[in-house]
């Protein structure tokens, strides 16, 4: 047999296996070992281009490898022919013809038709990278200006530095066995040198051999006149690659190990060149917001000309990023915001309201409520978030748009989280509306059947003007005979299907949360609802004394507990969780209650935790409430909402392990009737960062300034479950400072909307396309 044919039959062999994996779903099981295990055989010997499109097999998603199967399979389809005693091949999906020199792609086109090089393609699904368009917006995370490189003379002990070169010598040590170090010397262009250093990182050896050009990022050290270089990054610059590595403000992209940076940019701009840049967003509206076109936008992501390019791109793809977000959130809600009942919201019922009140509404209530009754005694739904911070007046404001309903003949409904709030605002709402002959109903699961089926009988016969409930509200027996307005209280509580059960009847939907956010983070985690603020307390309120102390202090902290307690009032004691664990959480809450009772033998001392059912949980409030016990210890957060005014401190433990809103929720448990209140953090870390944190809590009681402070610091999070909204990752958003862009974003799609609620028109048939491929929802995209 010659050679060729031998070739040609291990081609053969190879290839077999290789299909029959492709054709069963890439799950690694039709090679024993697995495709990776096959790979090291002589078998794949002859074909090193294969092994290496294969390489990390079994590391892959089933994506990745069908793509990585493909492209091997293509390779081995041309190494050269069968023997006559091969098998006919099995048939295989073949790879997309790559793109020729200046050809355009459609966005949705695969990255395998972007000329990346053997295993290319693979690499870019690794990095979730599977169309032109995912790797046209797989922006870099940072730059980093290569246009004049430092000079070594200049560098500073510790700086972070980028420096190029070619190496003029290398030497490898292994001062003991497990220990390698790898040293070169780099000649700088202007004649400098730097010694960059290795350690146990032998797979960089076979780049740093002698007359290479490098580019490496690392932390200097200086000895006398010689620079050394601790390496953190390391790029190879050759001619092909040189200009878009060096010389130049150069993008630095999120990458797995294996693939390189001059990989990512190669692959950014073969997707810049064959991509069509044409703008969705016409003219017009990019003069008026002052945005760049696209083209020149994402050109100046990937590959700037200049810090004014980089930023004009910076500023279009953030406005996209809002602009399609508030598109999604404003369509997702698209049932919420059509026809709705017209109210006539007459003024002298809304003098006729406060009148009965024992104070009188604050500037901020009256701005709220205005806003409010302008939405009601509109055609549209009222789709409307009032945020306002624990005292401010939220649950009177609801009331007087609950009594403006029922005056024109309607019924409400206000639906809170959990039974226990239901019952507080049950009995707020007969404070406020009774004594104007408003008929208020409570429906919850605790009612006996019998009194749970008289209740759902007078609301259907519209005996009950304003029901107050849980989810029972929106069981499939519940029946209004008019509804006209429904309040919903913290309403990330609830799941959106809930929530639109209560709106089947198109009421105008009033949405209260307690839960002082950030303005920018409201417009996008609230995309569907229009934002009104309460930002002012009621006058004479006391305000609560806040201290923080180090737990070496713990003593005298309970000691001023018990001295309150003393005096006839009741404690809060929360402590924090390292880990979510309901197990520790039940070890934790009962050891910080026996230790309490070891320090306060005089107190009643009871528990709150994470494995107690929710009606378990109402159980010991209602006790706490009733005043059967003085300290409610608890590793949950205390229910927003529930009101105990007898309660006059908060104590938290370990604070350093909440974050700032969360505190400052906590604190707002207390000070709930006229007494003087206390809140006490104890802090078991005593950084200089943590204290200044937590200073901000001790300095300020205005919820919005610590929310926005706390955004500053921990970034967005999970807002309002991202994961059940939708909403997606925002990749160059900077939710703590772009409120004004957010504005703008908000007021152009609910323009876009208003004209065309379906993107019907020829001219936004681009921007509809768009906005389709970058919702990851197929509900969604069911939506438009």
């Amino acid at each position: 047999m010659s050679e060729m044919a031998t070739v040609a039959e291990l081609q053969e062999r190879l290839r077999r296996p290789l299909a029959a994996e492709l054709a069963g779903g890439c799950h690694d099981r039709v090679v024993a070992g697995g495709v990776e295990k096959l790979l090291s055989t002589p078998l794949a010997g002859p074909f090193p281009k294969v092994r290496e499109v294969l390489s990390g097999y079994a590391g892959l998603d089933e994506s990745a490898r069908a793509v990585a199967l493909r492209e091997a399979l293509t390779l081995l389809g041309s190494t050269g022919k069968t023997t006559r005693r091969a098998a006919a091949p099995a048939p295989t999906k073949m790879a997309p013809p790559q793109a020729a020199p200046g050809e355009r792609l459609p966005l949705d086109a695969p990255a395998e038709r972007l000329n990346t090089g053997p295993g290319g393609a693979r690499k870019l699904s690794t990095l979730g990278l599977h169309t032109l368009r995912d790797v046209l917006h797989a922006y870099p995370h940072r730059h980093e200006d290569r246009r004049a490189l430092p000079d070594l003379a200049d560098v500073e002990e510790g700086q972070k530095v980028t420096v190029m070169g070619t190496v003029v010598s290398k030497f490898r040590r292994a001062p003991r066995p497990g220990m390698l170090i790898l040293e070169i010397v780099l000649e700088t262009p202007s004649g400098g040198r730097v010694k960059a250093t290795w350690f146990n990182q032998p797979w960089v050896e076979k780049q740093l051999r002698e007359g290479a050009r490098l580019v490496l990022t690392g932390r200097a050290k200086k000895f006398g006149r010689q620079t050394q270089l601790s390496v953190e990054h390391m790029e190879t610059v050759d001619k092909a690659e040189g200009s878009l590595s060096t010389r130049r403000i150069v993008g630095v992209y999120d990458a797995k190990e294996g693939i390189s940076q001059e990989f990512l940019r190669k692959a950014a701009y073969k997707a810049l060149e064959a991509a069509p840049l044409d703008d969705y967003l016409p003219a017009h509206w990019r003069r008026k917001y002052g945005l760049t076109d696209l083209g020149d936008a994402l050109w100046g992501i990937h590959f700037p000309r200049d810090e004014a390019q980089l930023a004009r791109a910076h500023g279009r793809l953030r406005f996209d990023e809002y602009l399609f977000l508030e598109l999604r959130m404003l369509l997702q809600g698209e049932d919420a915001v059509l026809q709705g009942k017209r109210f006539e919201a007459r003024g002298e019922d809304i003098n006729k309201f406060e009148a009965a009140l024992p104070f009188r509404f604050t500037n901020a209530q009256r701005r709220v409520l205005l806003e409010i009754t302008d939405d009601m005694r509109s055609d549209q739904q009222m789709a409307r978030l009032v945020q306002g911070d624990v005292g401010s007046g939220k649950t009177a404001v609801a009331a007087c748009a609950l009594y403006l309903a029922v005056r024109d003949g309607y019924q409400g409904a206000l639906m809170a989280p959990t039974e226990i709030l239901a019952r507080q605002h049950y009995a707020n709402l007969c404070g406020y509306l009774g004594q104007l002959d408003v008929r208020v109903g409570l429906l919850i699961g605790a009612m006996t059947p019998k009194a749970k089926l008289e209740m759902q009988t007078r609301i259907a016969e519209g005996d009950v003007d304003v029901v107050v409930g849980t989810q029972a509200l929106i069981q499939e027996n519940v029946q209004f005979d008019n509804l006209g307005l429904a309040v919903v209280d913290e309403e990330h509580r609830f799941g959106v299907q809930q929530r639109r059960r209560l709106l089947a009847s198109r009421p105008d939907v009033l949405v209260m949360s307690a839960t002082p956010i950030p303005r920018s983070l409201a417009l996008t985690a609230y995309g569907d609802l229009e934002l009104s603020i309460i930002d002012e307390l009621p006058p004479g309120r006391t305000p609560i004394e806040t201290k923080l102390i180090q737990d070496t202090a713990r003593q005298q902290a309970y000691g001023f507990v018990m001295g309150q307690i003393r005096q006839g009032r009741q404690a809060y004691v929360v402590t924090a969780l390292i880990e979510e664990n309901e197990n520790l959480e039940l070890l934790a809450a009962t050891q910080l209650a026996d230790d309490l009772k070891t320090i306060l033998p005089e107190a009643r001392i009871d528990l709150l935790h994470g494995k107690m059912s929710a009606a378990e949980k109402d159980y010991v409030m209602e006790r706490f409430r009733a005043h059967e016990f003085d300290i409610l210890v608890s590793t949950t957060v205390i229910e927003v909402g529930v009101d105990v005014p007898n309660s006059t401190v908060m104590v938290i433990e370990n604070a350093e392990r909440f974050g700032l809103a969360q505190l400052h929720q906590l604190r707002g448990r207390v000070g709930r009737g006229s007494l003087q209140s206390y809140c006490v953090m104890i802090a078991g870390e005593t950084s200089l960062k943590t204290r200044k944190r937590l200073k901000i809590i001790e300095g300020s009681t205005d919820g919005f300034v610590i929310a926005e402070a706390d955004l500053k610091l921990r970034g967005p999070g999970e807002i309002r479950g991202t994961r059940q909204s939708g909403i997606p990752d925002l990749r160059l958003a900077d939710l703590a400072n772009d409120a004004d862009i957010i504005e703008q974003a908000r007021e152009l799609a609910k323009h876009i909307l208003a004209n065309d609620p379906r993107l019907e028109h020829p001219r936004l048939q681009y921007l509809r396309s768009e906005l389709q491929n970058r919702s990851s929802s197929v509900a969604y995209r069911e939506v438009i």
